[in-house]
């Protein structure tokens, strides 16, 4: 009772922020949705970290929960009617900043489609704020323990750990039309495929010994040893040898 006169005499009362709904349309039980008005003149909007990807005009404004947020359920992030000013471009679902305030990991969904599927995606972005490569740094998998576990950039997975396949590997078919030896001017997001090009000639040409590829041109594998390029030997398999593939 004190908490609602006191909401009463502060702000007008709660109704527009924290509401209760039913269920369902015949539902006794409730659920609750907690909102905040849309204001273009939020001084947090005036902030990149904030209003990029969101319009202003139609996005309310950050709900903060000044606290540990817990749950014995789950956290979800859902589509709706307006989902594009719901979630930042509409794709991303989790954002966690770094101590600048400005390099942050997130995760997003659907953004891209990829070899002819949709693709989730997870990367630390820093404050460069441009697709090149250094605007990313490592996305770190299986510890916080230096020199160990999986480190993930944008071009390249450092793995300071073993590696077990449980099904073939695959050498990069690289050839002439693979290979672009200047970066291009473009943003690597808009102008993906040449960049993706540079990035191989610059890996290949910075490569160290053991580096491998499979020259598609002259249907050859050659490996790196001792600072040059060289042919591996290869021969037929023997004639008792069938696979039925």
């Amino acid at each position: 009772m004190i908490f609602c006169c006191f909401a009463d005499a502060q702000t007008g009362g709660l109704t527009n922020y924290l509401k209760l709904v039913p269920g369902s349309q015949h539902s006794s039980s409730n659920r609750i949705v907690l909102a905040s008005d849309i204001d273009s003149t939020w001084n947090k909007w005036q902030e990149r970290g904030y209003n990029f990807g969101f319009n202003p005009k139609i996005t309310p404004m950050y709900t903060t929960i000044d606290g540990i947020l817990s749950t014995p359920y789950m956290i979800q992030v859902r589509g709706n009617a307006n989902e594009r000013n719901r979630k930042r471009w509409g794709f991303h679902v989790f954002e966690g900043y770094a101590s600048d305030d400005k390099s942050r990991i997130t995760f997003l969904v659907n953004k891209h489609l990829e070899l002819g599927r949709p693709v989730a995606e997870a990367y630390y972005y820093s404050s460069i704020y441009d697709h090149s490569e250094a605007a990313y740094n490592w996305f770190k998998l299986g510890s916080d323990v230096r020199q160990h576990s999986f480190l993930f950039g944008r071009d390249k997975a450092i793995f300071y750990g073993s590696l077990k396949l449980t099904n073939t590997v695959t050498l990069g078919n690289i050839g002439k039309e693979d290979i672009v030896e200047n970066q291009p001017e473009k943003d690597a997001e808009q102008n993906y495929a040449e960049d993706a090009k540079h990035v191989n000639f610059k890996e290949l040409k910075g490569s160290g010994n053991g580096a491998m590829f499979y020259d598609k041109d002259r249907n050859i594998v050659v490996i790196k040893v001792d600072g040059k390029w060289m042919k591996v030997a290869v021969e037929p398999l023997p004639d008792d040898v069938k696979y039925p593939f």
